[in-house]
């Protein structure tokens, strides 16, 4: 290919770009330079540009295609320099005439600045105290009795003095030393007499000042157990024991702690210079006194943000003699190297305020200063195969609500079914509603690692994006690891590919500063929030509400603030994580983003509660942000793959009016094709044994019943080879949980096959080492890639099962958890349920003749009509839960599932039952509508009236509850109640031997809590899949060119639960671990 790079580089970029594009072409002017290359070339050639990039850097790539046509590739750095074609000007001016670049939509930053900048300089006044001063000196990390910021609160309390906002300002702005005094005899010393909380007696101002004191580490949380009533009068309820009080300590250790000998702050002439200058802006500005703002979530959490950005980008620094008084005695930090006294707490203090004023003026300037994608013809070009011809149709939509999304935001909900390519669409809508000159910037946040490589590996493949404008991430670097050197041992993916499509690529180029320098120190920072595209699991995000200390906050707010967000499978997750779903997209919608929930089974009280959620963030957003005063009717859209719709909606019931429309519509539509393509009949089977059996007998009586319902489907399903003749089918036993599974296994293998039949079994489920499990997805990605019949016959995976044995009958049962049901592209023949919910078997459904269309003559998915639970206590405790909608709040009066669903819903396993509620729903007699009604009491709480049966996710934005941290400790996301422990399997003189990784990343022998199985196989069974631990990490060993014992740590880990395993595990290589009883 032959480029033209243009230069527009000033000052010393100027000199380092010369000498890189030196190196590679040949100058045709100052700042020309033309050359033929290949395209590993120029992609070294942008690498080296990036990363010597500055301020003043301005480079542009056109590729010459023929001899009156160009094209613009990229550009690095400012983009400013050319226009959408990549021309430069004729001529500049440094003058700014229209004084665009002074105008943002902010108009409530001065606000958030000066709240954010007052709470600066009082948030380490509980340094002072002689037990904090003595700690540092000392260099002992002990706990105090009170954390610093309680104390530093209860000083600020004591500087207001139950004075109006309007009064206290007043004083600030006139502060000398003599403050000092009157605080210390003002102040309010807990554990050493009883106190009230400081919040109920602050005026608004003060109150939100406190509240950005106390939570500048930490965000307060009740120790006691939850109570609706403290949320709903935050931040007054915030008391001593929600702010880390250590209540076992002594009266000398409490004197020490509010010891204010050595003084405070205000005995700092350059710290009162500061105060009272802060304090006379904050008295002209109109709005600032008699306003609510612990109300405005946005102010509030935007201020903390700043606050503890600044806190951290400063407390790295060195001690800087300008700010403070030279003398000042009190001490803020120490030197982590030296351990050394480092920092004067009035500097300190007063770098801090400096600091956070500096990162308020540049967040309006964020978004259009971090990198993104424009112009990319991959993501406009037209869809040439008629069954992705919707796309096209959504992306049309969608570039009509561009400018209308941008003022008024967006949510949008993509149903269109497996296989319509939803991954690929849902990028083409986002790209779609992206301003078409700033380029295109957002997240896709799926639940599960494996899908989110997936989605990433697509989006590399067919937009040929490279790593600077895609970041995958993903938790567990040996899981991507693993699943990339499966990519690289393939066939078609690993030969390299000349990208398709070229596309702009805007650098971006932002100022310097405590912002810029902080992301400089933390690449994986740098990583989530500098790639245009991020396709990452959901737990990079979610610490934006999830996390309440630390600083976890700062990173993934920062990417909500900068980008848009689409959420892959959303209903995927548990009830117990659907709140911290929903908090989410609550501060997603708070801080700007446009929002895009993709599933085909989302049910309607989700997506109604999440929008409500959005709903609500939308409203703390335009009272922030945007044009004053516009009212509040946010952008809605629905695709599938007939026809998109779209509206304008303030409320949630006006959009789920709407919604139910689009999916009356929609499953019109399915109903007709599906009169075309009925490609899966169920049938319920009645499972006829004995309540209480002792579990060898009802797991072996279990797998006979197996054992005669799989010979039958075999029967109606199996195809015969071209080539031999033989008999073959491929089908997936789902089962709810691990030990009843392993142990049916077990009971499986000790049963002869029939006569001529030859079974192959392989235990899909999560307790396999790491690479074990790998392998086993690898093999079932190779065996159940069928969308092409003929040819499948032909694979290795095909033949090496039926040319290994005579038989004339050959099935493979995939024995499998849940981990089946999602993420896995596989096509069955055949499938059998134990039920635990309808979502459950919806998705498993979904895998059966998954890439096969046609109409099929005899069932070929059997629900058994009860689960091992209910064999096992009957009515006695709930059935359908761990996994599944039953508990102690929600019970189902029968367990048989003929009798808790409906002739339609069992007759019809798609989406319908899940995108539709019923008009007569009763929840205690259909396991459907059990569903929707727990979902909705989770997500938007109790019928008006109602008792509340769990907390209800909406308490997040009907209340101030974002002012604690009482939801998300109350209802943590992925949540385990067992808790999980690391244990790896190393290889040792040809034996496996278990250890135990303890807290300091040690390996500890523990094989007395391994007992291995002696798996007997009976006449006709066979093991498939990774059968031999050693053998498979020798391989992996041997082509990553590691010893095996480094390979086994790094890949050889799994995670078990923590509790309830007091008798150790059981082990065979074909069944994994499993817990001994």
């Amino acid at each position: 290919m032959n480029v033209l790079l243009v230069s527009q580089c000033s000052k010393r970029a100027l000199i380092e770009t010369r000498r890189i594009l030196d190196q590679f072409a040949e100058r045709r002017g100052e700042r020309t330079w033309q050359t033929p290359i290949t395209l590993a070339g120029l992609q070294t050639l942008h690498k080296l540009l990036r990363k010597t990039a500055r301020k003043n850097t301005a480079v542009a790539c056109h590729w010459i295609r023929g001899k009156d046509h160009t094209e613009l590739l990229w550009i690095v750095g400012d983009a400013r320099q050319f226009n959408g074609q990549g021309a430069t000007p004729t001529n500049m001016t440094r003058r700014d005439v229209l004084r665009a670049g002074d105008e943002d939509d902010w108009h409530s930053a001065e606000d958030i600045r000066l709240l954010a900048c007052i709470a600066a300089l009082f948030h380490d006044f509980g340094k002072a105290v002689l037990a904090f001063q003595n700690k540092l000196r000392n260099n002992r990390a002990v706990a105090d009795p009170y954390r610093h910021e309680w104390i530093s609160l209860r000083l600020f309390e004591a500087f207001v003095d139950n004075e109006s906002d309007e009064h206290w300002l007043q004083r600030l702005a006139a502060v000398d030393a003599k403050a000092t005094k009157a605080c210390v005899k003002l102040l309010k010393c807990d554990g050493l007499g009883e106190h009230r909380g400081p919040f109920a007696t602050l005026p608004p101002l003060a109150k939100a000042v406190g509240w950005l004191i106390v939570s500048h580490h930490r965000v307060p949380g009740s120790p006691e157990p939850f109570q609706e009533n403290h949320i709903k009068v935050l931040p007054d309820a915030i008391g001593k024991r929600w702010c880390g009080e250590r209540a076992e300590a002594t009266q000398a250790e409490l004197k020490q702690c509010w010891n204010l000998k050595a003084g405070l702050p205000f005995d700092s002439r350059h710290w009162c210079e500061h105060a009272r200058n802060l304090a006379a802006q904050m008295l002209r500005r109109a709005g600032l006194l008699g306003v609510n703002w612990c109300a405005n979530a946005y102010a509030m959490h935007t201020a903390r943000m700043a606050l503890m950005l600044a806190d951290h980008y400063y407390s790295g620094q060195p001690s800087h003699a300008r700010y403070g008084d030279a003398e000042f005695a009190l001490f803020a930090n120490t030197d982590r190297q030296t351990r050394n006294l480092k920092q004067r707490l009035d500097e300190h203090l007063i770098g801090v305020e400096v600091n956070a004023n500096r990162i308020m003026r540049s967040l309006p300037q964020l978004t259009a200063s971090l990198p993104s994608i424009a112009r990319h013809k991959g993501f406009r070009q037209r869809s040439a195969d008629r069954r992705f011809a919707w796309q096209d149709r959504a992306f049309d939509l969608a570039e009509g609500l561009q400018h209308k999304s941008a003022e008024q935001g967006f949510f949008g909900v993509n149903m269109a079914s497996t296989g319509c390519g939803k991954t690929l669409a849902n990028g083409r809508i986002m790209y779609a509603l992206a301003d078409p000159v700033r380029g295109a910037r957002f997240s896709i946040a799926l639940g599960l690692r494996t899908l989110t490589l997936q989605t990433g590996e697509a989006y590399r493949q067919r937009l040929a994006l490279g790593e600077q404008d895609l970041a995958v991430m993903v938790g567990g670097a040996a899981v991507r690891e693993l699943y990339e050197h499966k990519l690289r041992n393939g066939s078609e993916s690993a030969a390299p590919l000349l990208p398709e499509w070229q596309h702009v690529h805007f650098e971006g180029s932002m100022v310097d500063g405590p912002l810029s320098r902080w992301l400089a120190e933390s690449p994986a920072t740098q990583r989530l929030l500098h790639a245009p595209l991020l396709a990452c699991t959901i737990d990079h995000l979610m610490p934006a509400t999830e996390g309440t200390r630390g600083g976890q906050q700062i990173a993934p707010m920062l990417r909500l603030m900068s980008s848009d967000l689409v959420l892959d499978e959303p209903d995927d997750f548990g009830l117990e994580d659907l709140p911290a779903l929903a908090r989410l997209v609550n501060w997603a919608g708070m801080l700007g983003s446009r929002v895009l929930l993709s599933s085909a089974t989302l049910p309607p009280a989700l997506i109604q509660g999440l929008f409500e959620a959005y709903l609500a963030g939308r409203r703390q957003y335009q009272a922030n942000r945007g044009q004053p005063g516009r009212p509040l009717a946010v952008c809605c859209a629905w695709f599938d793959e007939f026809a998109p719709s779209a509206g304008e909606h303030g409320d949630a019931d006006s959009f789920l009016l709407q919604h139910q429309a689009f999916v009356s519509q929609r499953l019109g539509k399915l109903e007709t094709r599906q009169l075309e393509d009925n490609r899966r009949k169920a049938l319920i089977r009645p499972l006829d044994i004995q309540q209480g059996l002792p579990e060898v007998e009802l797991y072996g009586a279990f797998a006979a019943h197996l054992r005669q319902q799989i010979a039958e489907l075999h029967a109606a399903h199996g195809m015969a080879d071209p080539d031999s003749g033989k008999r073959f089918s491929v089908g997936l036993v789902r089962m709810a949980n691990i030990h009843p599974l392993v142990n049916v296994a077990q009971a499986f293998c000790a049963m002869p096959a029939d006569a001529d039949t030859r079974i192959h079994l392989c235990v899909y489920h999560s307790q396999h080492p790491l690479l074990v499990r790998s392998a086993i997805e690898g093999q079932l990605d190779s065996l159940l890639a069928r969308h092409a019949p003929d040819s499948w016959w032909a694979s290795a995976a095909v033949r090496d099962i039926l040319d290994a044995h005579p038989e004339s009958n050959h099935i493979l049962v995939v024995l499998a958890t849940p981990v089946a049901e999602v993420g896995r592209d596989h096509d069955y023949d055949w499938g059998i349920v134990e039920p635990s919910s309808m979502r459950s078997i919806i998705q498993l459904a979904g895998r059966v003749r998954r890439h096969r269309p046609g109409t099929v003559a005899a069932p070929n998915l059997y629900l058994l009509d009860t689960n091992l639970k209910h064999l096992r206590s009957g009515l006695a405790s709930e059935a359908y839960c761990r996994p599944g909608f039953e508990s102690r709040e929600f019970r189902l009066r029968s367990h048989l599932l003929h009798e808790l669903l409906s002739d339609e819903q069992w007759q019809h396993i798609d989406a319908r039952s899940r995108i539709r509620q019923r008009d007569n729903a009763d929840p205690a007699d259909n396991l459907v509508d059990l569903e929707h009604e727990v979902t909705r009491q989770w997500v938007q709480g109790a019928a008006e009236g109602s008792p509340l049966k769990v907390v209800p996710a909406s308490l997040w934005w009907r209340t101030c509850a974002a002012l604690s941290s009482v939801l998300q400790r109350q209802q943590p996301f992925r949540y385990d109640p067992q808790g999980r422990q690391r244990y790896v399997l190393m290889p040792d003189d040809g034996k496996t031997v278990l250890h135990l990784l303890d807290r300091e990343g040690q390996l500890v022998p523990a094989d007395n809590l391994k007992t291995f199985i002696n798996l007997e196989l009976a006449q006709g069974i066979s093991l498939w899949g990774v059968t031999d631990y050693l053998t498979e990490l020798e391989q992996l060993a041997e082509q990553l060119d590691m010893e095996p014992e480094q390979a086994a740590r790094r890949y050889g880990w799994l995670d078990l639960p923590a509790t309830g395993c007091d008798n150790g595990w059981c082990y065979q290589p074909l069944l994994g671990f499993n817990r001994n009883t």
